[in-house]
Order: structure tokens, then C-alpha cells, then sequence
């Protein structure tokens, strides 16, 4: 039997965020972001029960954040395209959220009850995502590092962990309303954990949630 670690880390707030703007792969931190992302990296221990490894998605909002990690704790960073945020549909990039058409689609793709395969446009849908999320559990699972920080992105993140809790039972309605009721913070962490057991069902626990404060690193 071994358990892994798993430190989640959103990236700071960036620019776009501020601006409540609709982000693609592009989108770097703001000054806030960087400050957030430092004041996380701080947190992790430097020598005993450091982590292993800094696993990031490459988009230009967590390669930021993760850079600045790296350097607090003297690391480099590898990077994983299983992390990147979901794929928002072309027609809202680059608009702001309040707009009406905007909103509609938003509102219809993460708050409404919808069957699994809806797809309003060329975004990655929940079924995608869904998908994803089971690649990166099965990619951590596999790997070596008992210790593992992962910078990702929010939606996504939401996702992960939904799958941790009800695995390939997971529905859009279920997920919309586990999205909907438990906001993850800039720079804030989901700490989870994974079990390899030899006689049983291997195990994923979700030990924290949006934690920005407790510095909870058992």
C-alpha cells in the first residue's frame, strides 16, 4: 500500500480574471496573481515532506504561477496538456461576462441541468472534460512522486475532484451543481490524496478544499 499527495494549485488571478473576460490559452497574471501565487509557494516545505515534483498546464496563466513556485522551492517545472482549463466556446473569448450573450451561453453550459453531450459550439463539452479528468487520475496514478504539486485552472479543478468523488456515475447536472456551490479561489489549493491498495479498490480522498490559509501539508 503507498499514498500519494496531491497539491492542486489554481493559478493566480490574472489580468482577464479582474476584468471578469473570458480567457483562452493566452493571459498572464496580474500583479495580484503573482503576489497570490508567491504567497502560496511560500507555503510548501523546502526540506522535509517537500514536494517531489511541479506539474503545470502550459498555458501562460499557470506556467506563470508555477514558475514562481519553482523558484521558492528551487524546482523546474514539467508541463501536462491534461491539466489546460476546458476549451471555451470561440463566441465568448475575449468578451466579458456580463454581456447577454455571453451570459446566455454560460448560464446554459454551467448552471442549467442539460444531458451530458450538449455542445453549443466548439467548446470542450462535459462529456470532454469528464474524459480528461479520468486520463489525469490514471497519469497520477502511474507516476513515481509520493508528493505532487499540480497547477491547473478552476473549472477544470472542479472536475478533477468530482470525478474523484463519483468516478464514471458522474453526471453534468451533478457537476454543474458541485461547480455551482464550491468556488475555488485564485492561488488557493485543493489538496487530495491516492491510495494504491493490493487487495482492494485503490482510493481517491479529497482532504482540503479552496485552502488558502491552513498550511495543511500532512
Amino acid at each position: 500500500m503507498g499514498t500519494k499527495i496531491i497539491y492542486f494549485v489554481r493559478h493566480g488571478e490574472t489580468i482577464l480574471n479582474a476584468k471578469n473576460i473570458r480567457q483562452g490559452p493566452d493571459g498572464s497574471l496580474s500583479e495580484k496573481g503573482r503576489a497570490q501565487a508567491l504567497a502560496t509557494a511560500k507555503r510548501f516545505p523546502k526540506y522535509k515532506g517537500r514536494p517531489q515534483v511541479i506539474i503545470a498546464s502550459p498555458y501562460e496563466r499557470t506556467r506563470e504561477t508555477a514558475e514562481i513556485i519553482a523558484k521558492e522551492l528551487n524546482m523546474k517545472v514539467k508541463y501536462c496538456n491534461l491539466l489546460v482549463e476546458r476549451r471555451n466556446p470561440k463566441e465568448i473569448i475575449g468578451h466579458e461576462g456580463g454581456e447577454p450573450e455571453v451570459r446566455k451561453i454560460i448560464d446554459r453550459i454551467d448552471k442549467s441541468f442539460h444531458d451530458d453531450n450538449l455542445r453549443v459550439s466548439d467548446e470542450e463539452n462535459f462529456a470532454d472534460l469528464k474524459e480528461r479528468a479520468r486520463k489525469l487520475l490514471i497519469y497520477i496514478s502511474r507516476r513515481n512522486a509520493k508528493r505532487i504539486i499540480m497547477v491547473t485552472h478552476g473549472i477544470f479543478l472542479k472536475m478533477i475532484v468530482s470525478y474523484m468523488l463519483y468516478g464514471d456515475k458522474l453526471t453534468a447536472a451533478e457537476y454543474n451543481s458541485l461547480s455551482y456551490f464550491n468556488p475555488i479561489n485564485n492561488a488557493s489549493m485543493a489538496i487530495c490524496s491516492y491510495t494504491h491498495h493490493w487487495f482492494k479498490k485503490n482510493e481517491w480522498k479529497l482532504l482540503v478544499w479552496n485552502d488558502l490559509e491552513s498550511g495543511n501539508f500532512k
